[in-house]
């Protein structure tokens, strides 16, 4: 999959394989001209990756081959156990959770999961929870909490599903008590947003002491679609509404809505997941060790405060 501000990139690199394919078939020397390419193909990267738009942000967090929660967890666990069901309706294929191991020490995951393919995007219903995903979530938080495990979200969902059965089974609900048993939770929480963070549906389970979000990732009320479509009445004015959002990792960041940005390999997470992995394995492990320095009571008064500061004007 090539994004359209992708391509010049893509016909760059497809014109180096053939160069290389020409060198080799031919026996002809062309290493100076494949070097000089190559310089030519990682300029234009740097230039491109760090001047995206935030619409264009927005779709590099969609990427077709970017690694959901499930690809981050195992790549940075040991042994982990994924644990199922809310113990009132099912289990939400959305919603994933279970412990795992890093460096000797037991952590809780919880994250939403996308599927690759349409029969896994169905069964994953396209990443967006029931709200027996959120209290699923809830149930291991506090299994969490009983067994003094801190926990670690991965954020990526369009949205909180909207069905009229999600509403019937109480899905305002579902997510608000969330958020205020998150507030209290014992044990430190780190949040992070690997993906799409879109309103409600986000927020029920990034509640938490440091909250992260990837370099290509957004995190706002309503995606740039749906408000474009409630200010225009039309889809079209998405990339005017992505820059009216202020959306993006620094956007929130500028605005104290979150901790930090982890930075991702150039072109994207999904350029390569092993070195994607071992630095958002080294951010929650470096978190930790700050919050392990703070008593529980400490940490809470500190989330809150933290969460109630966001959005206060003073004129």
């Amino acid at each position: 999959m090539v994004l359209e501000f992708e391509k010049p990139i893509a016909d760059l690199e497809q014109k180096l394989q053939e160069m290389k394919d020409l060198a080799k078939g031919k026996n002809i020397d062309l290493s100076a001209d494949i070097q000089s390419l190559e310089d030519k193909i990682q300029t234009l990267k740097k230039e491109t990756f760090e001047n995206l738009t935030r619409w264009q942000r927005v779709q590099l967090s969609r990427h077709a081959d970017r690694p959901y929660a499930l690809d981050y967890i195992h790549e940075i666990t040991n042994d982990f156990i994924e644990i199922h069901g809310d113990r009132n309706v099912k289990d939400d294929k959305a919603m994933v959770g279970g412990l795992g191991d890093i460096h000797g020490r037991t952590v809780m995951f919880i994250g939403q999961q996308k599927g690759r393919n349409t029969k896994q995007r169905q069964e994953r219903n396209f990443g967006m929870a029931n709200p027996e995903g959120y209290r699923k979530a809830l149930r291991l938080m506090k299994m969490a909490e009983k067994f003094g495990k801190p926990i670690v979200t991965l954020i990526d969902t369009p949205g909180a599903f909207p069905g009229l059965e999600a509403e019937e089974r109480g899905q305002g609900e579902a997510i608000a008590r969330n958020l205020k048993e998150m507030f209290k939770l014992k044990v430190p929480v780190i949040c992070i947003i690997i993906g799409e963070g879109a309103s409600g549906g986000a927020l029920g389970i990034a509640i938490g002491d440091k909250v992260f979000m990837l370099e290509n990732t957004w995190y706002s009320v309503i995606s740039p679609e749906s408000c474009s479509s409630i200010l225009w009445r039309s889809w079209d004015y998405k990339e005017q509404a992505a820059e009216a959002l202020k959306l993006t990792a620094k956007d929130m960041l500028s605005n104290k809505l979150i901790d930090g940005i982890i930075s991702e390999p150039l072109g994207g997470a999904h350029k390569n997941l092993k070195m994607m992995a071992t630095t958002l394995k080294a951010t929650i492990v470096e978190a930790l060790s700050e919050l392990d320095k703070l008593e529980a009571d400490k940490r809470i008064e500190m989330r809150i405060d933290k969460f109630c500061a966001m959005g206060v004007v003073k004129e």
